[in-house]
């Protein structure tokens, strides 16, 4: 570099004015080439024996921003980037690459200040959408959605910008405004792959679940056989009471994708609401999650539920159910019923001191208005009269 930088100066100096633009012209030719065939090092290197102190070479530096944009140096790039669109306002495509630039950087709020620069003497789609997702990953949803609405005023059927727009209102549970940001675009292209899968998650999310079962099936008569169209469709079919067909597309999206342990958890309770034997079906798919399962207490405690209230429902495995249930409510102390549940089981099973201590226990934290509570206080005074007359 100092051997290319010295003779740079050799040249400004000894070299006539007109052999010296010959040179630049030739450098920039031959630096073009470079970042063509991604050897921008080299482009680097040639071009910044051009640069001048106290010279602006525009083209030179345009040049020199877009090879260190090419090659990842985003600081360089920001920097050179910055004195461009300092010095040539007008250029909007300097103030656009140093907006991009930022954004790689993950300097949002520069990259946010640089788009609504550009913004506010052009309205292009693709910046509002670049200062929208800038938004986004500073987690300022409103201000990402009202860009990205922007950016869809501007153009309309952008799928891409529609998507993520979606996406930000269903995680803010706006389902209505998901399903109605949706309709024009759907109005034009009612079977795309993106933008009416979203939908059919919102309706789902809603709780509008045959609405949704309809833009599910819709989708997989048009060929979409993925594993997010199976999930949505068998737990829309789950919700709604049609456990034979939520049954078949929820093992549809475990063969397509078997690494979610609530899809297995999922595929186990409808099964057993559809009356499946327990030790040949249903059994199988709950030790597939209790395998799979992660440090999420909640989940386990369902999953033992799950366990034992199969053997409670069989009423000849009392000591299985009452194993479940312990560990139901080890893993969730806040599942009192399981106290309740195995002080039955104990009574089922004529051990009657057991029974009344899971009884007390349950008592003591139960509401005693609940229910629970006088079914509970019902069945102690009678295992208690029952001892005494023992």
């Amino acid at each position: 570099m100092r051997k290319v930088l010295l003779l740079s100066l050799w040249i400004m100096v000894c070299v006539p004015l007109g052999a010296q633009t010959s040179h630049r012209d030739s450098v920039l030719t031959q630096a073009r080439y470079l970042k063509s065939i991604y050897r921008t090092d080299e482009a680097v290197e040639a071009l910044s024996a051009l640069v001048q102190p106290g010279m602006m070479d525009e083209t030179v530096l345009a040049e020199l921003a877009d090879c260190h944009f090419q090659s990842g140096a985003y600081d360089d790039a920001a920097g050179t980037y910055f004195m461009l669109s300092s010095r040539v306002p007008d250029n909007l495509l300097y103030k656009i690459r140093l907006m991009q630039v930022y954004y790689r950087l993950r300097a949002y709020p520069q990259s946010i200040q640089a788009g609504r620069e550009v913004l506010q003497r052009d309205s292009i789609p693709a910046v509002a959408s670049y200062v929208a997702d800038a938004f986004r990953q500073l987690e300022q949803a409103d201000s990402a959605l009202w860009y990205y609405r922007k950016a869809l005023a501007l153009k309309p059927q952008n799928e891409t910008v529609l998507s993520k727009a979606m996406g930000l209102l269903i995680d803010g549970e706006d389902y209505d405004g998901a399903i109605a940001i949706s309709e024009p675009f759907l109005a034009e292209d009612p079977d795309n792959t993106t933008i009416a899968p979203l939908k059919g998650l919102a309706l789902y999310r809603k709780g509008d679940y045959d609405p949704a079962v309809k833009v599910f099936e819709r989708q997989k008569e048009v060929g979409n056989d993925t594993y997010p169209i199976h999930y949505y469709l068998g737990q829309s079919y789950w919700h709604g009471q049609v456990t034979y067909r939520a049954e078949k597309e929820l093992v549809a999206a475990w063969q397509i994708d078997s690494s979610d342990v609530n899809l297995a958890y999922s595929i186990a309770a409808v099964k057993l609401e559809a009356f499946r034997s327990f030790e040949k079906e249903v059994k199988p798919w709950l030790d597939k999650a209790w395998e799979m399962i992660q440090p999420d207490p909640a989940l386990a405690s369902r999953i033992q539920q799950q366990y034992g209230l199969m053997y409670y429902r069989r009423q000849d495995s009392w000591d299985k159910a009452i194993e479940h249930y312990k560990e139901a409510y080890k893993y969730n102390p806040k599942f009192i019923s399981a106290l309740s549940t195995v002080a039955y089981c104990y009574q089922q099973k004529k051990d009657y001191q057991q029974a009344i201590e899971w009884y007390e226990k349950y008592l003591a934290v139960a509401r005693p208005d609940s229910k629970g509570y006088a079914f509970a206080k019902d069945n102690l005074d009678y295992l208690k009269a029952e001892l005494f007359m023992q």
